[in-house]
């Protein structure tokens, strides 16, 4: 469905500049922004993915990741075709860097359609919900109002003023902050670095619960000094905030060797010695999936894929053992 855009600037001769996020396409008429689904029509900025998702299905919630918000939960998870970076490994290019068969759902009847199966509401996820701006807008309210949660799975490549009007609306999300070297964004990524730092910093002071992901490349932003900076970084905001780091798998443009289980295990150790939760996702290694308490050590929640244990925490979110709380939210 067509909608006009939100965040733009007339420019003269029927140009339009987006604000949206921080690549700031600057238009000609009938001309469309990187992520595709906005574009110049005779001078006004129009979006044409309102309520277009590639797909609607249940995931668990381990899946987005996100491990300390309703741990064991489904979500229903509904996705954009298109994104605003341009990665050389993205793992959805299918869906993301190609146009895409889309069905159209309406925000109205999103909260009916997300309630099923048990969800606890809905994953906004797969590609870049950013480029979905005016429809999450609209969409998340209805959601809240249902009583279920809405959460982002995002690059967080948006500017301040449009995330500060989607911050109250959003519970939880996840970034994935691809590397902490401006040219690994640059380069990689086609983007800046800096502005998703700026959002993770907005979210981190923000009432949302927030979750980092990390995609481990060998070469790329796989070194002690890549893994000790981006420690740094998450520890200066919250050390409690959780970290997952991925596994890298050749995909799409770029053919680097998959990510080695014991580089994983290097990022998993350097990193837990100035954060409390940290995580690697796609790879089995023993103890590095499990949630800890940050007081005493306990094993709070045990995981094997997205099987989950509730081990050492009770119905109020404490640890058993010692009854620090953990900051992990729980589905009552």
């Amino acid at each position: 469905m067509i909608r006009e855009a939100m965040y733009y600037d007339c420019l003269d001769d029927h140009v339009v500049r987006c604000r949206l996020c921080p690549t700031g396409c600057r238009l000609t008429p009938d001309r469309r922004g990187v992520c595709r689904n906005r574009y110049n029509d005779d001078g006004r900025l129009m979006t044409d993915n309102f309520g277009e998702t590639v797909t609607f299905a249940f995931d668990p919630i381990e899946k987005k990741p996100l491990y300390h918000f309703h741990p064991g939960a489904v979500i229903a998870s509904i996705g954009a075709s298109g994104c605003n970076l341009s990665c050389q490994n993205c793992q959805n290019w299918e869906i993301s860097q190609r146009p895409a068969q889309t069905m159209y759902i309406d925000p109205e009847q999103l909260p009916q359609a997300a309630a099923r199966n048990h969800s606890i509401g809905v994953a906004y996820t797969y590609t870049e919900p950013i480029i979905w701006y005016e429809f999450i807008l609209e969409a998340a309210p209805p959601v809240k109002a249902a009583g279920l949660v809405n959460v982002m799975v995002t690059n967080g490549y948006i500017n301040p003023d449009p995330l500060e009007k989607l911050l109250p609306l959003i519970d939880a999300f996840n970034v994935d902050l691809k590397g902490m070297n401006p040219e690994f964004y640059r380069h990689i990524c086609k983007g800046k670095l800096e502005p998703v730092l700026e959002t993770i910093r907005m979210i981190s002071a923000s009432a949302a619960h927030l979750e980092l992901t990390a995609l481990v490349i060998p070469g790329l932003n796989d070194s002690e000094a890549d893994f000790e900076t981006l420690a740094e970084f998450v520890a200066s905001l919250d050390a409690a905030i959780p970290v997952h780091l991925s596994a890298y798998h050749p995909n799409y443009r770029m053919r680097v060797a998959a990510t080695p289980v014991e580089t994983l295990q290097k990022g998993y150790t350097i990193l837990r010695r100035l954060l409390h939760n940290v995580f690697v996702g796609n790879r089995e290694i023993a103890g590095c999936s499990d949630s800890y308490c940050s007081a005493c050590g306990a094993v709070l929640i045990g995981r094997s894929g997205y099987s989950i244990r509730l081990k050492g925490i009770d119905e109020g979110g404490r640890c058993r053992a010692c009854g620090a709380a953990t900051g992990i939210i729980l589905t009552r």
